[in-house]
């Protein structure tokens, strides 16, 4: 009876935060002093495309560079004097943009290579000597992807996990979270056109740095690009996810999987990934999610709830990520994360050490892998088990391909306060991190944790074969 008052209480806060938002509150306050934020029109270009910059500043005019980031970090455009003015920071910004006039605007040239695209911004003013006032400076940053050139040769489409960015980015006042919440309610909608914290550093630079200095040649696109130019898909044998790709729109899925219907192969060196159904907005402007409350999602009083703005594993929406990914978060959980094995190995068991993945790198059953780095770590993603003769197989009960082959495990488990927000979910189940492989039209592999890429950071040698082994065979035009 607690929980169902809980339910229903923050279920009115929420109603009552959207019915407000933008009526009784007035524009947020700005931030004091110097001051430059800012973000892209939009997070995908191609070249010979315009793009527009979006900014708010106190300094009156601001610099900007602008660098390709990758194993090194490349300048290939730079400009002083741009006039910026002071704009409001709307109450609903976080939720329906900022809306600030352009800027600037720059067209990308022609031979600028796909890649992740850092503009940074800088403001200074000459202070007040006779005020007692001295000299400031300050800057920030934005960025956006430049998706394939015309005479790439690359075999291999990185989709970095953007919607997860924006999901986790408060900006404004609102995420999907209530963690850090401005008025301590969890959002269920978050723009794009507003300044965003990415996580690229943590997951996908890791990943890029390597692959770029082991002679990898990956062209760049951003989840959206899944979901609204999916005809980029063709041109690649292999798509990667790297790192934390939580959130996924249902034509993301639909076109991911029709790829891999289609003879193509995908690499989920990523954890948590599709875990939660979002619903684009406004063309891409933004995204919808209600997560948890998925009673209050208009989608829930029709009749088709497999567009619920929830979890994709929920019984309601009957279309758990095991059926893209081979594994998923109900089957999964933390390690080394949310006081789940805080002493745990942080390496995968090696189960099938005969499997090609595993060629040169002289491992053994039963050894372990990744330890040295905590590959696994944080979110993971499993599927039900059943062990025959010290074995792993999947069930294939919880949407797991029956073609799924179990390469690696290592525990995991939900937080206990987790399970509360879902009904007919256990709240004493261990699951894994599960690293395995099926073939479905095109091959799958999933690493099962978002950490896989830290292994590459910290330079481990089986880590660094095993992800080698998968490129060179699934990039491959056959």
């Amino acid at each position: 009876m607690q929980q169902i008052r809980r339910f229903v209480a923050v279920a009115i806060l929420v109603l009552v935060s959207e019915f407000t938002q933008g009526q009784l509150f007035a524009d947020q306050k700005l931030p004091e002093g110097l001051f430059i934020q800012g973000y892209a029109g939009r997070l995908s270009y191609v070249p010979d495309e315009e793009v527009t910059l979006h900014l708010n500043s106190s300094g009156g005019q601001c610099s900007l560079t602008v660098e390709r980031v990758g194993a090194e970090r490349q300048r290939v455009f730079a400009q002083d004097n741009i006039a910026v003015a002071t704009h409001p920071i709307p109450d609903r910004a976080s939720s329906h943009g900022c809306g600030w006039p352009e800027a600037f605007r720059f067209t990308i040239p022609n031979d600028w290579t796909s890649g992740y695209y850092e503009v940074k911004l800088s403001v200074s003013n000459s202070g007040d000597a006779a005020a007692g006032k001295e000299a400031n400076k300050t800057a920030s940053s934005l960025f956006f992807v430049v998706r394939r050139h015309q005479s790439s040769q690359a075999k291999i489409l990185l989709q970095l996990s953007t919607n997860t960015y924006n999901a986790y980015t408060n900006w404004g006042g609102h995420s999907l979270y209530s963690y850090h919440d401005r008025d301590g309610v969890q959002g269920h909608r978050v723009s794009f056109e507003r300044p965003l914290s990415s996580q690229f550093y943590n997951w996908e630079h890791p990943f890029v740095v390597w692959a770029e200095k082991n002679g990898y040649e990956l062209d760049y696109a951003v989840n959206a690009d899944l979901e609204f130019h999916p005809e980029i898909l063709k041109q690649y044998p292999l798509v990667l996810s790297v790192g934390h790709d939580e959130y996924w729109s249902s034509p993301m899925r639909d076109n991911l999987e029709k790829y891999i219907a289609e003879g193509g192969n995908v690499a989920f060196f990523s954890g948590n990934t599709c875990c939660w159904q979002v619903r684009s907005e406004d063309d891409g402007k933004a995204l919808t999610s209600y997560k948890q409350w998925y009673n209050i999602d208009p989608q829930y009083r029709t009749t088709d709830h497999r567009l619920l703005a929830t979890l994709w594993g929920h019984h309601l929406v009957q279309r758990p990520e095991n059926e893209l990914t081979g594994v998923g978060f109900l089957w999964g959980g933390y390690h080394k994360s949310h006081g789940q094995f805080m002493d745990g190995p942080g390496s995968y068991e090696v189960h099938r050490a005969d499997h090609w993945i595993f060629a040169g790198t002289g491992l053994k059953r039963g050894d372990r892998v990744g330890g040295e780095e905590t590959v696994v770590g944080y979110e993971c993603d499993g599927c039900e088990i059943e062990w025959r003769d010290g074995l792993p197989f999947p069930t294939c009960k919880d949407g797991t391909p029956q073609s799924f082959t179990i390469l690696g495990t290592c525990p995991a488990k939900w937080h206990p306060g987790d399970c509360y927000w879902y009904d007919q979910f256990p709240t004493d189940r261990v699951g894994n991190s599960v690293m395995g492989m099926y073939e479905q039209g095109g091959t799958v592999f999933t690493a099962g944790s978002t950490d896989w890429a830290h292994g590459l950071r910290g330079k481990s040698p089986a880590i660094e074969r095993i992800t080698r082994n998968i490129l060179d065979r699934l990039s491959r035009s056959e």
